[in-house]
């Protein structure tokens, strides 16, 4: 096994057309979540994933069970909860550029993870542990299974790869920010936007967050520029990576997990921190041509051709 996640994962309705949501009467629905976008994107490019979480032993659960385990990642250890129903979210197109998100996830069947829920040995064959800051903000109950799966980790030797992935509405300022805060502290890479670099330090600068990251105890610390491109810092050595030109923006929610997923993969082929950072930016690129979370994720030969190509002609548009 290469990596390994846990968190939520949903399903989310979206409206097909303008205006409130109580005119819509037309939605199209897809599966969704941060942690299981970033394990099917390292899946398509060849790389062995599994998720631990709860769903619902419903229909919706059965269907995110199925998706997933199509896509190629193992769900060995997910649990059917019959008592708490898979949470879900509704997206309202309030103009063609803008939108807002409804969530229903309160008592959900993966806010009701607990430590027990976390295996050692599957942890154990893992090389990296691969955690988001939206599964900790969930309930009292999925922190302390977070946490207790850094401590699996580290006792077996994994690495812990952490993108805090702010959700404010989910986070008490003081308690989320600590809460982040620790588990950065025991993570060996973290994968901040500046965003969140600003929401943990009240810094916009990339390599003062990258400092800071590494003063709480990070090893490699990959700044999320966005449009911008990225920056890196390790202990030996740090730099800026370019991004990849999009023309036209289609969507641009999955980029980040994308990106985790594209750096990750370079990590695992053990290739020069710059090149796997390049590979995390098109990625993003990649998926923010494509509407929807996974469904832009490239395979291996997709992405070397688009990573290869030279002319003008071969942007995305």
């Amino acid at each position: 096994m290469d990596v390994v996640s846990l968190g939520e994962t949903m399903i989310l309705f979206s409206a097909e057309d303008t205006g409130q949501l109580r005119y819509n009467r037309n939605f199209t629905s897809r599966v969704a979540g941060a942690e299981t976008n970033t394990l099917i994107g390292l899946a398509k490019l060849g790389y062995q994933t599994g998720w631990m979480s709860r769903v619902g032993k419903d229909e919706l659960g059965k269907r995110i069970l199925s998706r997933i385990r199509g896509e190629g990642v193992d769900t060995s250890f997910v649990k059917e909860d019959e008592s708490a129903p898979t949470g879900l979210f509704l997206r309202e197109r309030t103009t063609n550029n803008s939108s807002r998100v409804f969530y229903y996830r309160n008592q959900s069947a993966a806010s009701k993870m607990v430590p027990a829920d976390m295996e050692e040995s599957y942890i154990a064959k893992a090389k990296f542990l691969y955690l988001t800051g939206i599964t900790p903000a969930l309930s009292d109950s999925c922190k302390n299974t977070v946490l207790h799966a850094i401590e699996l980790a580290k006792k077996n030797g994994q690495k812990i790869v952490f993108d805090p992935n702010v959700r404010k509405t989910l986070l008490d300022d003081k308690t989320g920010r600590e809460t982040l805060l620790e588990i950065a502290a025991k993570s060996d890479i973290i994968l901040p936007g500046i965003s969140e670099g600003y929401y943990l330090f009240k810094s916009t600068d990339c390599e003062q967050i990258a400092r800071e990251c590494k003063q709480l105890g990070a090893e490699m610390v990959i700044v999320k520029l966005g449009e911008k491109g990225a920056y890196y810092s390790t202990s030996d050595t740090s730099g800026y990576v370019q991004p990849y030109q999009v023309e036209t923006v289609i969507d641009p929610i999955g980029a980040g997990d994308g990106f985790a997923a594209g750096v990750l993969s370079g990590i695992l082929d053990e290739i020069p921190i710059h090149e796997a950072v390049k590979r995390g930016c098109a990625i993003g690129a990649i998926v923010t041509s494509v509407n929807g979370d996974i469904e832009g994720l490239p395979d291996k030969e997709t992405l070397e051709k688009y990573m290869n190509q030279t002319n003008k002609e071969d942007v995305i548009r």
